[in-house]
């Protein structure tokens, strides 16, 4: 089993005419995920060709979907201001769950997007400013290197694209590997949050453990420890980073706010230690705590 994803999904890509959206639906064909249609405005009646593969396009998601029913999942390659209009358009058309990779999204934006998907509960929005998601040897939903990551018992869910990979890597190395992982993005607000996927970890049968990867900013790591505190019954590891960053200076992802003592590392570190979650203080000890965590 998996989350979200598993090789049974139908995929739908907007943008697939469009250079990025070329480029990775065809890694995503290569992978074995079942890319079964390609949306672009205006270019309804195309096709989209890859490794032996012949993709119609429609010209939106709704056709697309009127078209192939099946479809369950879309992934979204359209510049930055017109991500949100293809992200509702994809909700509208009744597709269940939508990754949104663009980065720099206007937060008013991702403001209306969130709002009205609040009054869709059969609608999961991924992103924006993410990597996507991937179940190993089943289905890969997004832009990640697909050498990095080796099917196993670890879900992972992270705010970093290359920490993701960095971490997927090492526990793959160490022949862990991962049943799920879920890029969530970095941005100030985006669609699913730690404290939405770790219930679906903590369900899921082939899931032992769970690697959290956060970073300074925002409060969605405190939130995600008070849940597990209260209701998680699989081991969960943690990393935060940024911890070094210099006080009152902006990192990295634009979610990387802090106010006050909220989203600081330190608030974090207590949380997670309130909640008895080891917190690695490297990358490589992310591995040694997760073979600590599954008795190893």
């Amino acid at each position: 089993m998996s989350i979200l994803v598993n090789k049974n999904t139908k995929v739908l890509v907007q943008g697939i005419t469009g250079r990025e959206g070329a480029y990775h639906a065809e890694k995503m064909l290569e992978y074995g995920t079942q890319v079964v249609a390609g949306a672009t405005p205006g270019k309804g009646g195309q096709t989209f060709s890859a490794l032996g593969h012949t993709i119609p396009v429609y010209s939106s998601a709704a056709q697309a979907k009127a078209a192939h029913p099946e479809i369950s999942a879309s992934i979204i390659f359209v510049p930055p201001a017109a991500a949100a209009d293809a992200t509702l358009e994809a909700a509208h058309a009744g597709i269940g769950l939508i990754i949104n990779i663009a980065e720099g999204m206007p937060t008013i934006d991702m403001m209306r997007v969130v709002r009205e998907l609040k009054e869709m509960p059969n609608v999961r929005l991924i992103g924006g400013n993410c990597p996507g998601l991937i179940t190993p040897g089943e289905c890969k939903l997004g832009i990640m290197p697909a050498s990095t990551f080796k099917a196993g018992r670890v879900g992972m869910i992270s705010r970093s694209g290359t920490l993701t990979y960095e971490a997927s890597k090492m526990l793959a190395d160490a022949n862990i590997g991962t049943s799920t992982v879920v890029g969530i993005g970095g941005d100030p607000i985006i669609g699913t949050t730690f404290i939405d996927l770790l219930p679906m970890f903590n369900d899921d049968p082939d899931t032992d453990a769970v690697v959290m990867i956060g970073e300074i900013g925002g409060a969605d790591e405190e939130m995600a420890a008070a849940w597990i505190a209260q209701h998680m019954k699989k081991p969960v590891i943690a990393f935060i980073s940024g911890r070094t960053a210099p006080k009152g200076k902006r990192m990295g992802h634009a979610g990387a706010l802090i106010m006050g003592n909220v989203g600081t590392a330190e608030s974090k570190l207590e949380a997670m230690a309130a909640a008895n979650v080891p917190v690695a203080d490297t990358m490589d000890e992310i591995v040694t705590l997760t073979k600590k965590a599954l008795g190893l």
